[in-house]
């Protein structure tokens, strides 16, 4: 049979065919930009201004540190800052007019009392004013090897030490009737469940502080479903083993356990001792909890020692570098972004209990939705409601 010959459009290799509609569009935004078009339409109209001031600290008596970032499109140009009601003079680095997206420092020689609280107010070139309110002037921990070590010893032991704690529960857990280790996944499932909801709700809280260049809704919703199409990728690559499903979990608490280092960090780099302190006792009785709902699945499994050791690592070091991150250089993008990563991940993994849950009710013909499974998950929310007590304020 004759074989036509390719025509021209053929001819072309396909990475030319590829590149061809990027470069026109690379054309047309040159073109734009080129003739200025918004000139045409600026006019007389103020400049669209949005600072956000993302932390406050008191390095020593009679000093304030004030960090802040610009989220508007156009440059903002610090002016003056009102302290408690009074004009005060300050230095700010690197430069008092910031562009978009551009962090500064100002630090103030300000005669603060101690306990008390303290009203900021930033005022722009424009006039418009930018505020916050310190609701506790406390003089903030100084860097160094030793504030360092603290935070580190800290993280492990609101991470590492519970889970480990909660996870010496398994041979109990392994002696017990078929039907309890089906109970206990189903525990699993209702801590996973409050988790969840605690980790979106606090991602959203603090995506609310975020300029609004950085989307922090949007944001939220995109990491929550990266981080659970990534792992249900790969749960379908590596199966739904017992051992698996414990890592998984291990994961996403992991990432869960990452905020609360945030906030503990967060809490002593403020000043806030009490605060920090109360978390670390709360935190630690609410995460081991967590340590039963890793081993639940290896229940039907025969993990080795080193098991064990390497999930309450995965599970609880995130603490200890959340902590370091909260106390010494707090970013509220990035704590939005790994709680949000973490909701996805707690979501992956209470789809993978479950299926385990699944599994097994089919192999022993008995119901998923048993009265017992119901309790057990009842009880899992319940536990960490009542257990969160102790960690929020």
């Amino acid at each position: 049979m004759e074989q036509t010959a390719p025509s021209a459009f053929q001819r072309v290799p396909k990475w030319v065919l590829a590149l061809f509609p990027l470069a026109i569009l690379i054309g047309l935004i040159a073109l734009f930009i080129a003739m200025d078009p918004l000139s045409f339409f600026s006019g007389s109209f103020p400049p669209l201004e949005e600072v956000t001031i993302q932390r406050v600290i008191f390095p020593e008596q009679g000093h304030i540190q004030i960090d802040v970032i610009n989220g508007g499109p156009d440059p903002v140009t610090i002016a003056q800052v009102l302290v408690d009601d009074a004009y005060w003079q300050y230095q700010i680095s690197p430069d008092n007019t910031l562009g978009r997206l551009q962090q500064a420092t100002l630090d103030l020689n300000y005669p603060w009392v101690d306990g008390e609280p303290l009203p900021i107010v930033l005022i722009t070139s424009t006039g418009v004013t930018f505020s916050t309110e310190v609701e506790v002037a406390v003089e903030s921990p100084k860097s160094s090897f030793s504030t360092f070590l603290a935070y580190g010893l800290l993280g492990i032991y609101v991470g590492v030490i519970p889970v480990a704690l909660g996870m010496l529960w398994y041979p109990f857990m392994r002696r017990v009737d078929p039907k309890w280790i089906n109970a206990f996944l189903a525990l699993t499932i209702g801590l996973l469940v409050f988790l969840f909801i605690d980790t979106v709700l606090e991602a959203l809280e603090i995506s609310a502080e975020l300029p609004g260049v950085f989307q922090g809704v949007p944001l939220v919703v995109f990491g929550i479903l990266a981080s659970l199409g990534i792992l249900l990728a790969i749960s379908q690559r590596r199966g739904s083993s017992p051992s698996a499903v414990a890592t998984f979990i291990a994961l996403g608490i992991g990432l869960h356990n990452f905020g609360e280092g945030l906030a503990i960090g967060a809490a002593f780099a403020t000043g806030a001792a009490a605060l920090g302190s109360f978390l670390v006792v709360g935190f630690t009785l609410h995460n081991i909890t967590e340590g039963v709902g890793i081993v639940a699945p290896l229940t039907k499994a025969q993990p080795r020692p080193m098991t064990f050791v390497l999930l309450a690592l995965l599970a609880g070091l995130p603490a200890m570098l959340g902590t370091w991150i909260g106390g010494f250089a707090f970013n509220p993008f990035l704590a939005v972004l790994f709680l949000s990563l973490g909701a996805g991940a707690i979501l992956q993994v209470i789809w993978e209990v479950g299926k385990l849950l699944v599994k097994d009710a089919r192999r022993r013909i008995q119901p998923v939705v048993s009265w017992l499974n119901f309790a057990a998950i009842a009880a899992g929310i319940l536990i960490m409601y009542l257990t969160a007590f102790l960690v929020k304020f």
